[in-house]
């Protein structure tokens, strides 16, 4: 066949102007017996014990309604709001030369389509479309790497409720130029060619489940461009007995070199016959032909047989995400690290120095709350407040272990905290919160802040000191009555978010306050504990942390924490039990004295009245380590 040098864009109505070369359908690829994969436990062996190059995935979460793309086409336009038929003429090119593209991110975004770039009118219509200039001004939500790459991982998480079992992060190279290229794959279910391409547009999210991480249709455009100029991405789906393959770019380079206005997203698909074991194209040869054009011309793979390898290693479903061309940083070095350590990835040149005395010093430097701004592994293992047996990060080889930061605290306690807005309750949370284990020789504190298992806010400083006052105090919690900005590394500014700091803030004085004798500090004030509704003081030996198990270890304590009776003095001085209600601290509980006789009396009172209270503690204490025995014991 001969092919045209016109390539339809998005119906079989639309036409227009694209750079494409001829290519040939390479003889025993199409029509050919599929090969039979390794499977995913072996794909996963091999990943765990070599450096051989995996690859990196996003599932179904980034996808738009609003992408001009059909069943019956192969490329995709992200454009709003517009009629596939009536856009005949627009033009798709600039007619001038096109853009150097810059290797620094931050300064990519000088995006030139060319003077003489319009919009034309069709039909007395004008069309509102999306101009690739967008893709990078969209990534720049992600001011750190890493943020990026978690939005990546969300997807594989998600994907554990479709049977994923793992995520590998690794480094490959171009084979065109052998520059670094970052991989994630995952063996989740896959996208077939209708998800790939909501996938590539924006806007759109099909993810209804309450646990899943993403929501805004968003975060595979903004991460792939943050990290690199173009993706590619591979992705298997079965359903219903029908397997499909389908190849998806989203390349910043082709855009600005070619000049286009708008974007456009060639992608090609397959479909399994089971009839005659052999891969067949679909969406009819043309289209094919023209959208693996241009594929093999943008790619890193320069011929049909390469892009189809690509699945070699996929199983029977799954994803895989190439990033090429990575961004450089103002030093003009590769953003992302691979040399310094084999078995991790780092941002270059972004080692945190810590200010503290040399004995010191590199205790604070190898801390986790400094290493995870620099080290993908570290700021893994802490990205996930529970992460299933079943399910494994693999990075660069090695398996990531969890690392659950409650556990680095001592002299741990657990409040309950129920915010309010208009006079009903909103949610509530257990927060842990204790001192680092190294206290008081680190300099760090703050609050990590999970949102649905994912971490949002890590060490989040609510409070500065200027005389140590709340220095090395941690706290854990997981915020789901809060909603996350759409990159995931802050909150949206909402009153509830504001209620929230406040408590937080109260929380690391309260607790320095009542606890700072006990890492070496001059307790200023001298306070009487206090018993709470919503807070479990600690024992002389510390608890075991349980905020990184499963729900019901939360919901145990809350049962403890809710038979809590609250004790208040009244104008006499006599402690008084009330059922509902904060408690304010028991300070400068004084009784009218008329004689030494009377002062006597309330002398023994006040005695007596903080006995029982005692008492009344280490019994709550007892029950509640009974109702954590319990549940060890039952597997819960």
């Amino acid at each position: 066949m001969t092919l045209t040098d016109i390539v339809d864009l998005s119906s079989d109505d639309e036409l227009g102007e694209v750079d494409v070369k001829p290519v040939k359908l390479e003889p025993g690829l199409v029509g050919r017996k599929l090969q039979q994969n390794e499977n995913n436990k072996a794909l996963l062996v091999k990943h765990q014990k070599s450096k051989t190059p995996c690859a990196i995935r996003e599932s179904e979460e980034n996808r738009s309604s609003n992408a001009l793309s059909t069943g019956h086409s192969n490329s995709s336009i992200l454009d709003q709001g517009q009629s596939p038929v009536d856009d005949t003429g627009l033009s798709y090119t600039s007619p001038l030369s096109p853009a150097p593209l810059c290797r620094q991110f931050w300064k990519a975004g000088n995006y030139n389509d060319g003077i003489g770039s319009k919009v034309t009118i069709q039909n007395g219509k004008n069309y509102l479309h999306v101009h690739p200039m967008f893709l990078h001004s969209n990534a720049t939500s992600h001011k750190w790497a890493f943020g990026a790459i978690a939005e990546l991982l969300d997807n594989a998480v998600d994907e554990i409720q479709n049977g994923a079992t793992f995520v590998i992060v690794d480094k490959t190279s171009n084979p065109r130029d052998g520059s670094p290229a970052l991989l994630i794959q995952d063996n989740g279910s896959g996208m077939d060619p209708e998800a790939m391409r909501r996938c590539m547009s924006f806007g759109f999210s099909d993810k209804k489940s309450k646990s899943a991480i993403g929501q805004y249709g968003n975060g595979f455009k903004t991460s792939t461009m943050r990290l690199g100029a173009d993706v590619i991405v591979f992705s298997r789906h079965q359903d219903k007995r029908v397997l499909t393959q389908s190849i998806g770019l989203l390349s910043y380079t082709f855009l600005a070199r070619t000049g286009h206005d708008r974007i456009v997203v060639p992608m090609v698909d397959y479909e399994f016959n089971t009839s005659t074991e052999t891969l067949e194209i679909m969406h009819g040869t043309e289209h094919f032909m023209s959208n693996l054009s241009m594929l093999l011309q943008w790619s890193p793979y320069s011929t049909e047989a390469d892009l189809l390898k690509q699945f070699n290693d996929i199983g029977a479903h799954g994803t895989k995400v190439i990033i090429y061309n990575l961004w450089f940083n103002d030093d003009r070095n590769v953003e992302l690290d691979f040399d310094t350590d084999p078995e991790d990835i780092r941002i270059s040149g972004d080692t945190k120095k810590v200010n503290a005395s040399s004995k010191w010093k590199t205790v604070n430097e190898e801390h986790i709350a400094n290493r995870f701004h620099y080290s993908l592994r570290v700021y893994l293992s802490i990205l996930y407040l529970r992460i299933p047996e079943t399910f494994q990060i693999v990075l660069r080889g090695r398996v990531v272990e969890h690392h659950n930061i409650a556990n680095d605290l001592k002299f741990p306690e657990f409040i309950l905290y129920k915010p309010q807005m208009g006079g009903s309750v909103e949610g509530q949370v257990i927060t842990t919160i204790g001192f680092l284990k190294e206290a008081p020789h680190v300099s760090f504190h703050g609050f990590n802040v999970y949102h649905k298992n994912r971490l949002i806010l890590p060490f989040w400083q609510v409070v500065s000191y200027l005389d140590s006052r709340g220095r090395g105090v941690v706290g854990v919690l997981e915020a789901n009555f809060v909603e996350p900005s759409h990159n995931k590394q802050d909150f949206e500014k909402t009153s509830l978010f504001q209620k929230l700091e406040a408590r937080l803030k109260e929380m690391t004085w309260e607790y320095w306050d009542y606890h700072c004798g006990l890492i070496g500090y001059q307790v200023k004030k001298k306070l009487i504990p206090q018993v709470s509704s919503n807070r479990t003081p600690h024992s002389g030996v510390q608890q075991p942390v349980t905020l990184g198990q499963s729900s019901p270890a939360v919901g145990s304590k809350k049962a403890a924490l809710g038979r809590f009776e609250q004790l208040i003095p009244d104008s006499q001085g006599r402690m008084k039990r009330k059922e509902n209600g904060d408690i304010p601290p028991v300070k400068n509980v004084k009784a009218k004295l008329i004689d030494g006789k009377s002062q006597n009396v309330q002398v023994t009172r006040l005695r007596s009245e903080i006995k029982e209270l005692n008492d009344e503690y280490s019994r709550m204490m007892s029950e509640l380590e009974s109702l954590e025995t319990v549940k060890e014991e039952s597997g819960v």
